[in-house]
């Protein structure tokens, strides 16, 4: 008989988040446990919930499923940004918990996992800047030997089992796996955004080397993917630290030239530091979405410089101008944070007008919330909370009917689909490649002899909100 023991691993919060997921899956497999169906707690031993700490309402996501987790009378064991974030305060508030792991122990989560069988008790980290573990010139970063989750693990790896040839990829798919997977580019930032806390509990940027990242594209081909998400903190960043600030231009047309990928697409782009060189690599490298995450935040030039962001509203849509003069029909989102400190009406309407003007395909409104730690936090100028969640309601009403408008526009153009679901007889649902997985519209195309997987070639023949219909096109290179 068997002595394995099963762990359940639930992931909440973004992409990033999921390749950290499955990094953790491959080490508690190697660890000798057997990984029970994703996001369920049914016949689990332990329960391990890869948490989110990034807004308040993400917090109070992990601490339900964390109560959940526990009330189904298995282990519970909290990982993710929530738990590094908070460490030792979070495990003193939420006893359920039978562990708070940090970023450093997932190196060492099958020893981790057996103490929790065992009883034996975890004392939880105080929570520290992760940025000041690391060298403040980005080229000194890489043989720091700091624990950077969904890097692969490459140094603590045990003697023998990565082969000669190159790096062993140390990831396990979750969740049925599917012709989407998110590949990480690196971690961390090095911005000093006023309303976030993500660098202090991610760390410093950290970008993992181009062999490293391709090799991992080649396994992800090799389990059926064929579309690639690149995900970061800031994707635009990549390689400041290897001493080339273009090495994801150069990137890109390794990872579309993988064999089995159709599509690679980037995420979570700054404006900042959007170069011309980048723009023409991913309007102009075959196999390369024509798509932008463009984290905006705002349009108003005064509350950018509250944010310390760069921009306004002139410079962002000529940004855009750049944009469709190499691509008309790029995919372009972006997410809005309103009710800022110190956000005037003026500041509220600059915001509304670059909205009206930009054609975004797909639009997130955030009302802004102090956050621990940041330095928005302090800021005077603090907006009644019935006034942010009014400004919110206002301008998601108007994102709402944009992008709408944006999705009838392009009725009667070419697109082509990855499908990714079948929902009825001969229909199935997809993405165009102006459209990201989860955060955008999807397209609901109908024919005979189509397969899961397979990108289509087809016309846009109708919209809801931000959701196309298609038919399936012979017209279509």
């Amino acid at each position: 008989m068997s002595t394995r023991r099963k762990v359940s691993l639930i992931t909440l919060g973004c992409a990033r988040n999921e390749v950290d997921s499955e990094e953790l899956a491959a080490r508690i497999e190697d660890a000798g446990w057997d990984l029970a169906d994703a996001d369920s707690a049914d016949g689990a031993d332990v329960v391990v919930v890869n948490t989110c700490g990034f807004i308040e309402a993400a917090k109070k996501d992990s601490i339900d499923t964390l109560l959940a987790a526990h009330d189904s009378g298995a282990k519970v064991v909290a990982a993710g940004c929530m738990a590094e974030r908070y460490g030792s305060e979070l495990a003193e508030a939420l006893p359920e918990a039978d562990a708070v792991l940090g970023f450093d122990d997932y190196t060492a989560i099958g020893d981790r996992l057996d103490d929790v069988m065992a009883g034996r008790a975890h004392t939880a980290h105080t929570p520290r800047d992760r940025r000041t573990l690391l060298p403040i010139s980005p080229v000194d970063r890489s043989s720091s030997g700091v624990a950077v989750p969904g890097h692969g693990g490459q140094d603590d790896l045990p003697d023998g089992v990565a082969p000669a040839s190159g790096p062993r990829v140390l990831r396990r798919r979750l969740g049925g796996g599917g012709p989407v997977a998110p590949l990480k580019l690196a971690s961390g930032c090095d911005r000093r955004c006023t309303f976030c806390a993500i660098p202090a509990f991610r760390g410093a940027y950290v970008s993992r080397p181009p062999a490293e990242v391709l090799e991992e594209a080649r396994w992800l081909a090799g389990h059926g993917v064929r579309e690639l998400v690149l995900v970061s903190e800031n994707s635009t960043s990549y390689g400041k630290d290897l001493g080339d600030l273009r090495a994801l231009e150069k990137l890109l047309p390794g990872l579309a030239a993988v064999d089995g990928i159709e599509r690679v697409r980037v995420s979570y782009l700054q404006p900042a530091e959007t170069r011309p060189g980048l723009i023409e690599a991913i309007c102009g490298t075959p196999g390369v979405a024509p798509y932008f995450d463009m984290s905006f935040q705002h349009a108003s030039g005064p509350v950018l410089r509250s944010m310390r962001r760069f921009g306004d509203r002139e410079r962002f849509l000529g940004l855009l101008d750049q944009i469709r003069a190499l691509a008309p029909e790029a995919g372009v989102r972006s997410n809005f944070i309103v009710g800022f400190p110190g956000e005037s009406e003026d500041d509220f309407e600059e915001l509304a007008e670059f909205l009206s003007a930009a054609r975004l395909d797909a639009v997130g409104v955030f009302g802004y919330s102090d956050e621990d730690g940041t330095e928005a936090a302090k800021l005077d100028g603090k907006l009644d909370p019935a006034e942010v969640a009014a400004r919110v309601e206002e301008l998601s009403s108007l994102a709402d009917e944009l992008t709408a408008q944006r999705a009838e526009d392009r009725i009667g153009s070419d697109v082509h689909v990855l499908l990714e679901e079948k929902t009825g007889d001969g229909e199935f649902e997809g993405r165009a490649a102006h459209q990201a997985p989860e955060v955008d519209g999807t397209v609901r195309v109908r024919g005979a002899g189509l397969a899961l997987g397979e990108i289509v070639a087809a016309r846009v023949t109708g919209s809801d909100g931000v959701d196309l219909s298609a038919s399936l096109s012979t017209g279509v290179s």
